[in-house]
């Protein structure tokens, strides 16, 4: 257990701010021997794995939590699918090239989302048409109350758009140690459709795409798009994309014929956060610091030393700005501390 813990590496938007208290696990054990101590009990909480969906406004006055689980391990196999069980502390990405590498599909798709497995459920992480919920087949978490294991199937996770139970009604009651996802063997269902992925795969020739080729041309459209977290402070995108009705995007579309959408059902549309915010001149603007990627309306950044607080309320200002432009409330993806 650490005192006063500077949590500038282990936050992606590198923002210095100090922790009350600090400690990590790596097994369920470890948590266990944890959850006896004075300072579990009587603070506050708050659980780390790579840091990269949230931003700290200040320091944070609780135990702080680095979630450090790993290993990755097969449960069971057939002909067509594959059921893989991974820690919470595993870095996303690099689980989803174990995958690739073994030809493993269904998450090739998210591919070079930051942060760790554990956070993938609780966000219902999602890119270029796939979501978490697709493949997630069931977790296992620590009640903080009860200080037990406790089982959550895909039903149970009440996955919506970026959203879980633990983001609502089970927020901050539970850790999440590890996660076990159904994969699909050959022949794989591809998902190009999204974005610029079969463009991409067009670009560089290839007729019978595999799940790598998806795989790279999601690397190559978030390298193009999205700033390295190691050489400038960000958290991905800061904003969910919007879902209005159909009859107020109809509105909208008179107004602008070339507003970015995606049709959700028959009566819901999903317009592309980072078209408002470019169209409302935010993209790429700098305020001392910080401010808004060059290359992506969506992602806000922290060009060195930026103040956690100033960023959330640049974020403020972008959600008041369109929703008086678009009458479009904006919702942040982000976790603020």
């Amino acid at each position: 257990m650490e005192k006063n813990k500077s949590l500038l590496k282990y936050n992606t938007f590198a923002i210095d701010v100090d922790a009350k208290y600090f400690a990590s696990f790596t097994s369920f054990n470890d948590l266990k021997e944890i959850a006896t101590t004075k300072e579990f009990i009587n603070e506050n909480l708050l659980v780390l794995g790579g840091g990269s969906n949230l931003l700290l406004t200040k320091n944070v006055d609780a135990l702080v939590l680095k979630n450090d689980i790993l290993g990755i391990q097969i449960l069971k196999e057939n002909k067509s699918t594959i059921d893989i069980s991974v820690g919470a502390g595993e870095n996303w990405h690099e689980f989803v090239m174990f995958c690739v590498k073994n030809n493993y599909g269904g998450l090739e798709n998210l591919s070079l989302i930051p942060g760790n497995v554990g956070a993938a459920p609780m966000q219902n992480i999602g890119a270029y048409g796939s979501e978490i919920k697709d493949t997630f087949l069931y977790l296992e978490a620590f009640n903080i109350e009860k200080l037990q294991l406790e089982s959550f199937t895909n039903k149970d996770c009440q996955f919506g758009y970026r959203e879980s139970i633990f983001k609502k009604e089970l927020k901050n009651k539970f850790i999440i140690l590890k996660v076990v996802f159904r994969l699909n063997k050959t022949p794989h269902q591809l998902n190009t459709n999204y974005g610029d992925i079969l463009k991409e795969i067009e670009l560089l020739n290839i007729k019978n795409p595999t799940i790598k080729d998806v795989s790279n041309a999601v690397i190559k459209i978030r390298t193009r798009k999205l700033p390295d977290p190691k050489k400038i402070g960000n958290s991905g995108s800061f904003f969910k994309n919007p879902i209005i009705s159909k009859n107020d995007f109809l509105k909208l579309e008179t107004k602008y014929p070339k507003i970015a959408h995606y049709l959700i059902s028959e009566n819901e549309v999903k317009i592309a956060a980072g078209w408002l915010i470019e169209k409302a001149g935010w993209k790429g603007k700098t305020i001392n610091n910080f401010g808004v990627h060059k290359n992506q309306a969506l992602v806000l950044v922290n060009y060195g030393g930026a103040n956690g607080s100033e960023i959330h309320e640049l974020s403020n200002e972008i959600i008041a700005d369109i929703n008086l432009k678009f009458n479009i409330k904006l919702e942040k993806e982000v976790n603020i501390i």
